[in-house]
């Protein structure tokens, strides 16, 4: 059989309040294309179907009108898991219908597995459906057969165990599979996922994962990449670059050519939907931008600028630079003040040697007293304790 792996749409999702609705839009009607050309006959959904609990009306339909195009009236096999921006009860509300349509939507982890029979090759597909698995869902779903010991145990070893006890179900006339939403230790994070590990909390070992399953298909993590493990493990990514930190990264769903008791063929599809995410870096200043503009320069693309300066930068040219581009996102202005103490940290000079240069810069030569040099490191580190606590109060 043939299988697709995707995962984290995030429909709904914005860029610092610009829609990316016609780039999801774009992708779905990628991704239907793909499953016909590719012959498809089980599409694997790993979770993060929304960005939020609270989808807004246009995502819910975009998603569901997305599910019954790659259903096709139930001729091939869709399964669907929620992530951790999704309600689950509300993602999995509507099985009864989609279960018509051969559309499997699992909200909340079951310990059991789904068995999915592809009708083109005969063959049946044993799926351990694990959706995001948080502390609270896991101890509910575990506490009727766990004792307070086995509850008590770190959290890699209590998905480990739950893997392993629902994976004892595999055949060997079977294709047998793992789809869970989480964070495994060692894969490579961007900024546009929604931490979901407290201090490694919620980080989970590959060897929990390895439970002879032909392929392990996860989602959370919005970079594609296989995972060092025993089993073949791997994100599918996200279809889209939602934030800047994945510029440059290529988008993708993964193929799979896999039957009863061999090793699964991988392949990675790379996806052509989507406005790339660019840095630009214009040390030329404003007349360096007007030159990119003027050649049309990444002219479909979501910009970072980073414009150095030797003056202010007026609300005047910013609106002229956005009306030039609309995909203009950041605009970051940089002074040779700013240049110049960021050469001075890379120097490793300590913080209030820092200030005495930087206070003589600005005041032409003069220097600043001990008073207050002394009130300036009292409030860094004042500031440092504040960001410190915000940090645990957030993590809590």
């Amino acid at each position: 059989m043939r299988i697709l792996h995707t995962a984290d749409w995030h429909l709904g999702r914005t860029l610092e309040g610009r829609s990316r609705g016609e780039e999801q839009e774009a992708f779905l009607d990628e991704l239907v294309a793909l499953v016909r050309e590719e012959q498809i006959d089980l599409v694997l959904m790993a979770g993060d179907a929304y960005d939020s609990v609270n989808p807004p009306a246009s995502a819910e339909k975009l998603f569901y009108d997305g599910l019954s195009r790659l259903a096709e009236g139930g001729k091939r096999k869709v399964a669907v898991i929620a992530g951790n921006h999704d309600n689950p009860e509300r993602l999995a509300a509507s099985w009864p219908l989609a279960e018509k349509q051969g559309i499997t939507l699992v909200g909340l982890p079951i310990p059991h597995l789904q068995t999915l029979t592809i009708e083109r090759t005969g063959e049946q597909a044993t799926l351990l459906a694990l959706p995001y698995p948080s502390e609270s869902r896991l101890s509910e779903l575990l506490a009727d057969e766990a004792d307070e010991a086995s509850l008590r145990t770190a959290y890699s070893d209590r998905i480990k165990n739950l893997v392993a006890k629902t994976c004892a179900g595999f055949k060997s006339d079977t294709v047998n599979l793992i789809m869970s939403h989480l964070y495994v230790l060692g894969g490579a994070e961007s900024e546009s996922e929604r931490p979901i590990q407290v201090g490694g909390a919620y980080t989970v070992d590959t060897a929990a994962l390895c439970a002879k399953a032909q392929y392990v298909a996860l989602g959370h993590l919005h970079r594609p990449q296989t995972m060092k493990a025993g089993d073949l493990i791997r994100y599918s990514g996200s279809p889209l670059a939602y934030s800047f930190s994945e510029a440059g990264q290529a988008k993708s769903v993964t193929i799979l050519e896999v039957e009863p008791g061999k090793p699964a063929a991988m392949q990675e599809l790379p996806l052509s939907c989507g406005r790339p995410l660019v840095h630009w870096k214009a040390k030329g200043g404003l007349a360096e931008v007007h030159r990119w503009l003027e050649e049309g320069r990444d002219h479909r693309a979501w910009i970072d600028l980073e414009l150095h300066l030797g003056d202010s930068l007026s609300m005047e040219q910013i609106q002229s630079l956005r009306r030039h581009h609309t995909g203009i996102i950041h605009i970051r202005p940089v002074y040779p003040e700013m240049e110049a103490m960021e050469t001075i940290r890379e120097a490793q000079v300590p913080m209030d040697e820092m200030f005495r240069r930087f206070y003589a810069r600005q005041t032409g030569g003069a220097q600043p007293d001990t008073e207050l040099v002394q009130l300036f490191m009292e409030l860094l580190h004042e500031t440092a304790e504040l960001e410190a606590a915000a940090g645990k109060e957030e993590g809590a």
